[in-house]
């Protein structure tokens, strides 16, 4: 008896999709034109919601423990005593260290459906067409298994834009989201976990980081009294004239 090939596309697909190096969970659009299928969820809720620190030295992006978890962070507060300084210079820097909202949805890039369940990271302006969509009578629910929506997603820079831009174009008609009822199931049991995805600093390390970021030092216990200021003067200038750019590439390198 031969090799059931079907069986074998079930357990790339499930490898891919649990454990291992959770990058491998993400996808990116390319530039041009790809359809996807966001799938359902649970908890009734594709959308899932997280805040983010950037620009704080270069650790890249890291959750939020305040706007994810309600515990204490360490930059929440700097960023408030930014604002409080009220200067131009410390709400420049204050704008660059808020916390910013990114969304997360599985979802299935057609074409490569052999590669299991991915997660789609996107910014506010996607997100709001995606509920635009759901919300619009003639879509509805356009991650129902059975009669939802597969959506065009093109990505690129249009003529005089500096970043790249995001839109979504639903398909005319309505399809199910694989061949077979047992197909869909094994795509629904194979969604990432979420809550596995990025992972939460204690807030010692996210006062560490704020410190050596703040005053270039390596001893984050003899800084951190200074953070909870300014720092030096220095730090203060860094230039954030490129502040949406550098967001953006630090989203980048967070999914890998």
């Amino acid at each position: 008896m031969g090799i059931d090939m079907s069986k074998m596309k079930e357990k790339l697909a499930s490898l891919n999709n649990r454990g291992g190096d959770n990058k491998n969970n993400f996808w990116r659009p390319q530039d041009g034109d790809t359809t996807i299928r966001i799938v359902p969820t649970e908890d009734g809720d594709p959308f899932k919601e997280y805040w983010f620190h950037y620009n704080v030295g270069n650790h890249g992006g890291f959750l939020c423990n305040k706007k994810n978890f309600g515990d204490d962070c360490p930059v929440c507060n700097f960023v408030k005593s930014l604002y409080n300084e009220g200067d131009a210079e410390s709400i420049k820097m204050a704008k660059s260290l808020n916390a910013r909202q990114r969304f997360f949805s599985p979802v299935l890039v057609r074409g490569q459906e052999d590669e299991g369940v991915k997660v789609w990271g996107f910014g506010r302006n996607a997100y709001s067409e995606l509920l635009g969509l759901v919300l619009n009578p003639d879509y509805g629910d356009i991650t129902d298994a059975e009669d939802g929506t597969d959506l065009v997603i093109t990505y690129g820079k249009t003529p005089g834009a500096t970043f790249p831009q995001t839109s979504i174009t639903p398909r005319r008609r309505s399809s199910a989201m694989a061949d077979t009822k047992k197909a869909t199931k094994e795509y629904l049991a194979a969604i990432p976990d979420f809550d596995s995805l990025f992972e939460k600093k204690s807030t010692q390390d996210v006062q560490g980081m704020l410190d050596s970021f703040l005053l270039g030092e390596e001893d984050a216990e003899e800084t951190s009294k200074e953070s909870t200021r300014f720092g030096n003067s220095e730090t203060k200038t860094t230039d954030t004239t490129t502040e949406a750019s550098s967001v953006d590439q630090a989203f980048e390198e967070l999914l890998g």
